[in-house]
């Protein structure tokens, strides 16, 4: 049932940023984002124990947490990069927004090439010579 409290902060949050924009615009920004990062600390301890669930499984199935921990890095630079760029884009900097999203993009790349090299290392050695 966190979700009811987590939608009641969001429109609470909404109705008092509806009502202070017009005279403080500056103060429903920072509302807005405070709000925004309460719901993500909120849900750290959840994603908390998925990852531990998660090493959890990839030690029984005996795969390299090397593997994992850098899916979870890019997973976790997925969330971080779409969540700044929202808080951006509600303050109505698209530009910034967007190059939020295309840095995400680029170290999600960069964090991706070990595991594509794995993946194309294993495909040759099936592969007949």
């Amino acid at each position: 049932m966190e979700i009811i409290q987590i939608v009641g902060l969001g429109l609470v949050t909404t109705v008092l940023v509806l009502i202070i924009k017009e005279q403080k615009p500056m103060f429903a920004f920072l509302l807005t984002a405070f709000t925004g990062i309460t719901i993500f600390l909120f849900l750290i301890g959840k994603i908390t124990s998925v990852i531990g669930v998660l090493e959890e499984l990839a030690n029984k199935a005996n795969i390299n947490l090397i593997f994992l921990k850098t899916i979870l890095k890019i997973i976790g630079i997925a969330y971080i990069a779409e969540f700044g760029a929202q808080i951006v884009r509600d303050a109505g900097q698209e530009a910034i927004a967007s190059k939020i999203e295309l840095s995400g993009k680029v170290l999600i790349m960069v964090m991706a090439i070990p595991i594509v090299s794995a993946i194309i290392e294993t495909v040759v050695k099936l592969l007949p010579a």
